[in-house]
């Protein structure tokens, strides 16, 4: 039998020896505490405690108050609570705070052998049918990738290989994850073909092409602005699907998803690209074309994005004939995160209210720069979950909370994703080289064709010229480009963090989702 660790904390701890003894006599491993102080040392001291009996009535602190540090220190570790009485409000208290189950004292020993094959055996459960499901469409979403997808049934199998991903996170099966993960990267393999065939196509038949950044307010956003209700988009820097995922179950506590859309992120999947063409409504050729003056190329001076609230009401003005009212907020720090949140009901005085938040982006740069972060999110299912703590503990959900409490229109959305890139690919330019790792913009740039979508005339990609010989250079999959000099340390520095810019699933489809307050 697989080798099963019990805490067990019990302010009688003595007066169950027999219930004790009769567990390890079936091969189980068994700490016993007599409180709640050293039942939080004894979690802390060993990791791999599988599950934990807590005694409701000890004296100190409670069983409640032990069963609520528990819990925070590992959210997922199942506990067993044990009381004298059935009392309503105690039992409601504990499974309000996620117990597995519950015993009524005294206890037989077959009623615990009885619970701990029903918690642990429906985990095991729960991880072999997961296991087996996937295993039945592995083949099926392998031959779906190689059959010549459009760009609608690529987006559905993208969701469908996160909605496993996250599906295995919880069922917690490394070996199957791995496969996965294997599977990801040949489907970014072969999107990044796809990409490379169409993307041309796309920028010059826009009709015929998916709903690209600078289409994304006319198409997903200004159709719902109306009169009789206030409409909020909130735009999340770095929003992926499966980070969308992540936090919706927080979000349907208060409202509804009426719609769950897509969008194609424009290249490069950058915020100076990305998300300016989303606010001007145009491709940033254009935009170079008709601000001139608020636009910035990759190595001009001064800020890429401090013209969106200007290009966002030039677009409004374009496309709805009636005067609507409308406001910007951008937060980029917390004092900002802040003043949103004190000055959220006057967002519902607007017809259109947008608030772009830039946390998401802010932790990818500093899962690059700082070695915390890099241990807190080192691989996509922390960083998933790093994100969902930032976010439900975030001043941005406490706005939102207060905004369900009214009638409005909600738009989630973002401006591209990120990937976690693993394979350094050469590139060589001169000074003028732009610095990003996913995209390059120079002259006389020597790079690896099999790892890159080039593009030497940038106006077939809707992109201004800076120099009459600039040429933009994708990477695909999850490449990252490193100069040749101190290659090795740049190498391992970069390898492993979650950059944006280039070519894949994870960064040029991403959600936008509609929702209504519940109440």
């Amino acid at each position: 039998m697989e080798n099963i660790k019990i805490l067990w904390a019990d302010d009688e701890i003595d007066m169950l020896k027999p219930q004790v003894l009769f567990l390890k006599n079936r091969g189980y491993d068994v700490i016993t505490v007599s409180n709640g102080y050293d039942a939080l040392d004894e979690q802390e001291a060993h990791k791999d405690i599988d599950i934990v009996f807590l005694d409701e009535s000890m004296p100190g602190m409670t069983g409640l108050e032990t069963l609520a540090k528990v819990k925070e220190a590992n959210p997922h570790l199942p506990v067993v609570m044990i009381t004298k009485n059935e009392a309503e409000d105690v039992m409601d208290d504990a499974i309000g705070s996620q117990i597995s189950d519950y015993l009524i004292k005294p206890v037989n020993p077959n009623q615990i052998l009885l619970t701990l094959k029903r918690v642990l055996d429906n985990r095991r459960l729960v991880r072999e049918k997961t296991t087996i499901d996937y295993q039945q469409e592995f083949r099926e979403i392998l031959m779906t990738i190689n059959s010549g997808l459009t760009y609608d049934e690529w987006v559905d199998t993208y969701r469908k290989i996160i909605n496993w991903e996250l599906k295995l996170d919880e069922a917690n099966t490394n070996a199957m994850a791995d496969i996965l993960n294997m599977q990801k990267r040949e489907a970014n393999a072969e999107f990044s073909k796809f990409v490379e065939r169409n993307y041309g196509d796309w920028i010059k038949n826009p009709d015929e092409a998916p709903t690209f950044s600078h289409n994304l307010m006319r198409r997903k956003v200004l159709p719902f602005v109306n009169e009789d209700k206030p409409t909020v988009m909130l735009l999340l820097d770095n929003l992926r699907y499966d980070q969308w995922k992540i936090i919706e179950p927080m979000l349907t506590e208060f409202f509804r998803v009426d719609e769950e859309d897509y969008f194609y992120s424009i290249l490069p999947t950058a915020t100076q690209y990305s998300r300016n063409a989303i606010f001007a409504g145009m491709t940033p050729a254009e935009i170079a074309k008709y601000f001139p003056r608020e636009w910035k190329n990759d190595n001009d001076e001064g800020g890429k994005n401090l013209h969106e609230e200007t290009f966002l009401a030039s677009q409004i003005k374009r496309l709805i004939p009636r005067e609507i009212k409308h406001t910007y907020f951008k937060v980029t720090n917390t004092s900002h995160a802040k003043t949103m949140y004190d000055k959220t009901l006057n967002f519902l005085d607007q017809d259109l209210s947008v608030i772009v938040y830039n946390f998401i982006d802010t932790l990818s740069h500093a899962r690059t720069e700082m070695e915390v972060i890099k241990e807190l999110a080192g691989d996509e299912r922390s960083y998933r979950s790093l994100t969902a703590s930032w976010f439900a503990n975030s001043h941005l959900f406490e706005s939102l909370k207060k905004m369900s409490e009214r009638d409005i229109n909600l738009i989630v959305t973002t401006d591209h994703g990120t990937i976690q890139v693993r394979q350094p690919s050469k590139v060589v330019g001169d000074r003028e080289t732009t610095t990003n790792l996913r995209y390059k913009v120079g002259r006389n740039l020597r790079y690896e064709a099999r790892d890159v979508l080039a593009f030497k005339k940038p106006e077939a990609a809707g992109l201004p010229t800076p120099n009459i010989s600039s040429t933009f250079i994708f990477a695909k999959e999850d490449k990252f480009f490193l100069y040749p000099n101190n290659y090795t340390y740049y190498n391992n520095f970069y390898r492993d963090t979650f950059q944006h810019g280039g070519i894949s699933l994870e960064e040029m489809i991403v959600p936008v989702i509609r929702m209504s307050p519940k109440r």
